[in-house]
């Protein structure tokens, strides 16, 4: 019995030294190694401190920047106000230079080569494991690797076929006419003008086309989704501006709860829609097509009830995000730019004459198509892509060690003087008038939905969109900024005017 006694007394002892020696090496050890790694590369960066990294300084800096937010003008660069610590980092060590996000390092990336082959490579640079809090809001796809997301990414597809896209188009149509003309003509009748913010109209809009194109009959429902996704939005932004604590989400705060119910919410909804369409699934939206491919209707393997839900619940919130901020953006600098806004006119007028828009003539809009380029490329709804290697690799002349993240700050190189010359904060569509490779001299500088294998899969769904609705804006109103516009671009997950979007308009 003693001997058994001692014999555990070790195992625990032992057991122990080695619980303590891997916490020691994951939270100092390690972090050292890779620091000393990457300055032997010729990299700088901030001195790693112990267990938080950089994660306290970001927050910190985030919290200021709000604080201090105050107009810009048009001219100005916004970028120090909604990354700080990024636009601090980049402009102290380099564009190619480290952080530390708690014990990982992140290396920040702004060479377009080096971009390219982590994009390209997907099997090699992975995306992190995602913070279970953003999990909670964008799961499905953009969170899969590997077999997995080849799986979904060949289930999903056919749903963005042109044949397809081609079929969303008289949905996205009646949300427009519906939601954005039709209430702005009401709004200026008395006058022939009136002063409003049109962003809500627009978050109202592309929520609605996200849910007839994805619920089809059912997409009334998607309202609530829509309500439910953005509260979801603005408390993982502010969890994740919050001081670096291990374990937070795990408490019981206000915070978190309510997160959770959100989930519980969301994914009561979709249940219920996905019930009903699984009894009639013979319409062609996107959620019937979804249950179509994955053959849940038949009880074949494919997606689980869960998985589809968690596609649905992407697709839903980086639609109507990146659809909605692109819309936005591009009704303010075409209020800010009256001759651009002439020229986008002339050019729907020189397609669609005064005849409703059609899927086919889409396509011809070449100036419209420029201007939407130039908005992406100063105002992406997405401002950073991130990756990571699990093994050492080389990336150009480096050598990366195994668990380095790598960070791609879209935003920083989408504005970088290097790549876009002297006007690179200027609005500019005319860089766009031979093409996305022309305006980039063939680099991969340009890069709004991503690149390579895992380019957003909705990526042509959300220019579709953003052509309809502005042809279709242009054909019937004229706009202009009004005196009560405020320019102050903030980063809520996707960037955004902080203050709305108010402008002028008159009934053409």
């Amino acid at each position: 019995m003693a001997t058994m006694l001692s014999l555990l007394a070790s195992l625990v002892v032992i057991g122990g030294a080695w619980w303590v020696w891997s916490v020691v090496r994951w939270v100092w050890l390690r972090p050292r190694a890779i620091e000393r790694c990457l300055r032997k590369q010729g990299l700088n960066g901030p001195s790693y401190r112990l267990l938080h990294g950089d994660t306290n300084q970001i927050a910190t800096m985030a919290r200021q920047a709000v604080k201090n937010s105050k107009p810009l003008s048009f001219s100005d660069d916004f970028l120090p106000t909604i990354l700080p610590f990024y636009h601090y980092i980049i402009h102290t060590y380099g564009k190619i230079s480290f952080t530390w996000q708690g014990p990982n390092a992140r290396m920040t990336i702004m060479d377009p080569e080096l971009i390219k082959e982590v994009l390209v490579n997907n099997k090699i640079y992975k995306k992190p494991t995602p913070n279970p809090m953003v999990k909670l809001m964008v799961p499905g796809i953009p969170t899969y690797e590997d077999q997995k997301w080849a799986k979904h990414r060949k289930i999903v597809a056919p749903a963005f076929t042109q044949h397809n896209l081609k079929h969303m188009f008289s949905a996205m149509y009646t949300s427009c006419n519906d939601i954005l003309i039709t209430e702005w003509a009401k709004l200026v009748s008395e006058n022939g003008w009136c002063e409003l913010d049109v962003q809500p109209y627009i978050d109202d809009f592309s929520s609605d086309v996200i849910s007839r194109n994805a619920f089809g009959s059912s997409y009334e429902q998607g309202r609530r989704i829509y309500q439910l996704q953005k509260e979801q939005a603005m408390l993982t932004s502010q969890a994740l501006t919050s001081p670096y604590l291990p374990g937070r989400r795990f408490l019981p705060t206000k915070a978190n709860r309510r997160m959770k119910e959100i989930n519980n919410e969301l994914r009561s909804i979709l249940s219920k829609v996905m019930d009903k369409k699984a009894v009639n699934a013979d319409e062609e939206d996107l959620l019937s097509l979804l249950l179509k491919s994955t053959k849940i209707t038949n009880g074949d393997s494919g997606m689980s009830v869960d998985e589809a839900i968690a596609e649905c619940k992407a697709f839903y919130f980086a639609g109507q995000e990146s659809s909605s901020n692109l819309l936005v953006w591009t009704m303010i600098l075409l209020s800010q730019h009256q001759t651009w806004q002439a020229k986008a006119r002339e050019d729907v007028h020189r397609v669609f004459k005064h005849n409703k828009p059609s899927y086919e003539g889409l396509s011809q809009l070449k100036v419209v198509t420029m201007i939407l380029y130039e908005v992406l490329r100063l105002y992406s709804p997405a401002t950073i892509f991130t990756r990571i290697t699990y093994s050492e690799t080389k990336l150009g002349d480096l050598t990366i060690p195994a668990g380095v993240q790598f960070l791609l700050p879209v935003i920083f190189v989408h504005h970088d003087r290097e790549l876009w010359g002297e006007d690179a904060k200027e609005f500019n569509p005319e860089r766009f008038s031979e093409g996305i490779a022309k305006a980039t001299n063939n680099k991969l500088a340009f890069f709004p939905f991503s690149w390579g294998p895992r380019i957003c899969i909705g990526n042509n769904f959300a220019l579709m969109e953003a052509k309809l609705a502005i042809s279709t804006i242009l054909q019937n109103f004229s706009f202009e900024l009004s005196p009560s516009y405020t320019h102050s671009p903030s980063y809520v997950v996707t960037l955004q005017p902080r203050h709305g979007a108010h402008l002028i308009l008159r009934k053409i």
